[in-house]
């Protein structure tokens, strides 16, 4: 009797295990169908203004750090992807007769062991259970999973100074964190959602959704952020956090 239970046991096992391999391979493939499709990017931003409207003449005069102008091309492309976003809300370089200073800076980093944070679907710790057996009783044990991919974190921050009084009349940030990441399109992004509202965005924290491979005609007639890249326009949309 006890084998012919082993052996029942056995293939309800391996039933389940493939069961779970055809479950895997499902996700992966709705995964890699997601990377090639629409993708939803959430920005954290805080934006804090004095500004009625957009300064009069609409023009910045950059200011790079020491250490950010030693980074050469390294930061070049930072850069640019200011200048685009500013651009973007009307406003233009212009080194000799800036009428407002810009500071930018950016970060980058992996977030150490982020698949072991709660509620991470590849957290390895399982619970108790139950199951077949004799007698009274219950067993527990812990379930391992392979690691998770790591998160990456990207923020950009921007600082606009009246030239004149030196006053700060604009604050912005923005902070991404997710498994995907394109310096090159995500730096955009950031950049045109710490401006979005621009010159008078809600004050405080609030949560900007910018969709990546969205139709050209889906794409709201307010929006003032250009596109993330040509062949992947960029829909900016923002709601309260």
């Amino acid at each position: 009797m006890f084998r012919s239970f082993d052996k029942a046991a056995l293939a309800s096992a391996l039933q389940w295990r493939r069961i779970a391999g055809i479950t895997a391979m499902a996700c992966a493939s709705l995964w890699l169908a997601g990377c090639a499709g629409v993708r939803t990017i959430d920005s954290d931003v805080q934006s804090y203004s004095s500004l009625q409207q957009i300064p009069a003449p609409p023009t910045y005069r950059l200011q790079l750090l020491p250490s950010q102008v030693a980074l050469g091309p390294q930061f070049d492309t930072v850069v640019q992807q200011a200048e685009a976003s500013l651009a973007g809300v009307g406003l233009r370089r212009d080194d000799s007769q800036g009428s407002v200073i810009a500071q930018i800076d950016v970060q980058a980093r992996y977030i150490p062991d982020s698949w072991l944070l709660p509620g991470s679907p590849y957290n390895p710790y399982g619970g108790f259970g139950w199951g077949p057996g004799w007698g009274w009783g219950w067993r527990g044990g812990m379930v391992w999973r392979d690691t998770g991919p790591s998160l990456h974190y990207r923020a950009v921050q921007l600082t606009l100074r009246d030239a004149n009084t030196q006053q700060v009349v604009y604050e912005t940030s923005a902070r991404y964190e997710d498994v995907w990441v394109d310096d090159q399109v995500i730096y955009r992004i950031l950049f045109d959602s710490a401006l979005n509202g621009f010159p008078k965005p809600p004050q405080g924290p609030r949560r900007v959704n910018t969709t990546l491979g969205a139709p050209t005609s889906a794409q709201p007639a307010s929006s003032s952020a250009a596109p993330a890249a040509a062949s992947t326009p960029a829909t900016p949309a923002a709601k309260p956090k």
